[in-house]
């Protein structure tokens, strides 16, 4: 016997999913773990969570590929450095703007997010 679960509105916890992201000010990692666990654990129970975890998760990759890429640019021209400083103010602001526009239930977007999770 199967048992079903009504999915539940939860827009803290979709805000929660966005700001976490900043934890990686903080740890390095928890940015893309904390993240995760709750997309993972939470997509079936709040509506709008799988959408906004894979946004969430796409856009912490995204940044990662990005910031790989500016090591040889630090090294062949200098210019990682500006690169990188980007990369991380729009790491810092992107979070934030996403996590309003969750919690007054607009739709979000990240972009120059790669859709690798789809």
């Amino acid at each position: 016997m199967e048992t079903y679960t009504a999915m539940r509105e939860d827009r803290q916890m979709l805000i929660i999913t966005h700001i976490s992201q900043l934890l990686d000010l903080i740890t390095g990692l928890g940015g893309f773990i904390v993240p995760l666990i709750l997309w993972a654990t939470q997509k079936e129970k709040v509506i709008g969570m799988d959408e906004h975890g894979k946004m969430v998760m796409n856009f912490q990759i995204s940044l990662f590929i990005y910031s790989i890429l500016c090591i040889p640019l630090i090294f062949l021209f200098g210019i990682g450095f500006l690169l990188l400083g980007i990369i991380w103010i729009f790491g810092i602001i992107m979070p934030i703007i996403n996590a309003v526009n969750a919690s007054n239930g607009e739709p979000c977007n990240y972009p120059l997010s790669i859709e690798i999770i789809k």
